[in-house]
């Protein structure tokens, strides 16, 4: 039976959100909301790995990861929280671990690490190329055994309003709006990727979360640093706003960007780490060189490695790629940069706890400030284990003292909001979220084009403003073109 009152509700069935609600207490009820089927989300497509510290007998130290984390966001990252990040991360591993998430170990049977750009240690925990699917299927597993958290698939979380006892969610399920109330509320829905024409992202990054919240008045915070990743497959014959992912692994296993012209060029602009300098570093490079060749033609090639070894540590990798007729052992790979990843998002504090209280937020939607102006490689699955635990242990102390105040805290006796229905409501128009991505694309790509900032944001404000007052059926349409143009005028916005 589904209850209407919860302890807590998460928002986002990734690595952060699954793993906030395992790192409760058996005692305190969690609602679990996932905006698809539980296995939609980014985190189940990251394919790098987790990147930390765990074995003191190798030559790696946290401070090295501290200072290389530093170093790829330009030394612009929250101190306090990147400590935070790697002094924890064996921790996390450990337990992740525990849970029975299985990471790749050599024929020693100690666990392989791998490398990636801007890291100087091999430090990257992997299971093959498919890290975030094993991660992400070994926490749900665990959360469906909880009987203390009620997950449902497909529910999308239209709108949050704070209550004199917490916050009331108003969701739709199955059609209909259920109304679900909680001392605590945890944002767990990921990235913005749709915002974009192409993204590596899942279909559910939309930014839902961080419009709620914006909205609710929590402090959103450098919104326009996103990552793009150099790497994504890029196949001319199609539209899919969907890119496959060429894991920043395969650069660390000795990969090779190629021009048009079939040369090695990073040494023109990062001669010291060439094809393993970070994200940015890389896409700027192809965009600068793509600029001086008037060609958007790159490759990155691997195939001067054994194939056995290529098959064996890149087989999902491997297998999209011979779908398109493409063998990476032999052939060189089509890329080009992507839109990936967001650095900025709620801000939140090192307890993940946002300028609204009692709301908190993890993972890719929250600005935690541990990336700076760019996230270095597998930083982000460690980042939403970390904070996940962190919003979920300072969630269970504020309980506790709540607890300790009233004598229990019953969420039976948790106060609710009436959500106003309106039946005369109308579709939301088609091609706003098309015009939005169009918006985006060119004015923000890579490097931002200063002219069609200006000309967009007035456009994006215009399509915000007209469905924040528009009578519209709140469906998940409605939500999504919301979000999207919010989440579009945050970021122009911040840019000017």
């Amino acid at each position: 039976m589904i209850k209407s009152k919860y302890h807590v509700i998460i928002a986002g069935a990734g690595v952060a959100g699954l793993y906030a609600a395992l790192c409760l207490p058996s005692d305190i009820t969690a609602l679990l909301i996932s905006k698809q089927t539980l296995d939609v989300c980014n985190s189940t497509l990251a394919q790098g790995g987790i990147a930390a510290v765990y074995n003191p007998d190798d030559d790696d130290t946290v401070n090295l990861h501290y200072h290389d984390s530093l170093r790829a966001g330009g030394f612009k990252n929250n101190p306090e929280t990147l400590w935070k990040l790697v002094t924890e991360a064996h921790s996390d591993i450990e337990r992740i671990i525990s849970l029975g998430v299985d990471f790749d170990k050599d024929k020693e049977g100690k666990y392989h690490r791998t490398l990636e750009g801007g890291h100087c240690r091999r430090r990257i925990f992997h299971y093959k190329d498919s890290s975030g699917n094993e991660v992400t299927s070994r926490l749900r597993e665990q959360v469906l055994t909880r009987k203390n958290i009620t997950v449902l698939p497909e529910t999308e979380l239209c709108n949050l309003k704070r209550t004199h006892t917490g916050f009331s969610a108003d969701v739709l399920r199955d059609g209909d709006h259920f109304t679900y109330d909680c001392a605590y509320f945890i944002m767990a829905t990921g990235g913005i990727g749709r915002v974009y024409e192409r993204t590596t992202n899942a279909s559910i990054a939309t930014g839902d979360g961080i419009t709620i919240a914006y909205e609710l008045g929590a402090k959103i915070k450098n919104i326009s640093l996103i990552q793009f990743h150099p790497t994504a497959f890029y196949d001319r014959s199609e539209t899919a706003r969907e890119c496959f992912l060429i894991s920043e692994s395969v650069r660390g296993e000795g990969a090779y960007l190629l021009n048009r012209d079939g040369e090695r060029f990073m040494e023109n602009y990062d001669p010291e780490r060439m094809e393993l300098a970070p994200r940015d570093v890389v896409s700027h490079a192809i965009i600068s060189e793509a600029k001086r060749l008037s060609s958007d033609e790159f490759h990155l090639d691997i195939s001067h490695k054994d194939p056995e070894f290529i098959r064996n540590h890149f087989p999902a990798i491997n297998r999209f790629l011979l779908s398109k007729n493409i063998d990476m052992t032999k052939d060189k790979i089509p890329i080009y940069p992507c839109h990936h990843y967001l650095m900025g998002g709620i801000n939140v504090d090192v307890t993940g706890q946002t300028s609204v209280p009692g709301l908190f937020a993890c993972g890719e939607c929250a600005h935690t400030g541990v990336h700076g102006n760019n996230r270095l490689a597998s930083n982000s699955l460690l980042e939403a284990l970390v904070f996940g635990r962190s919003c979920a242990e300072e969630i269970t102390r504020k309980l506790r003292e709540r607890e300790a105040f009233k004598g229990s805290l019953d969420p039976e006796k948790l106060s609710s909001y009436k959500f106003l229905r309106r039946f005369d409501s109308k579709p939301v128009p088609n091609g706003l979220r098309t015009k939005i991505r169009e918006i985006m694309q060119k004015a923000y790509f890579v490097f931002p084009d200063m002219v069609a900032v200006k000309e967009g944001l007035p456009e994006v404000t215009k399509i915000k403003e007209e469905l924040e007052n528009g009578n519209y059926i709140v469906d998940v349409r409605y939500v999504e073109a919301k979000s999207l143009a919010t989440v579009a005028y945050l970021i122009l916005r911040e840019i000017i």
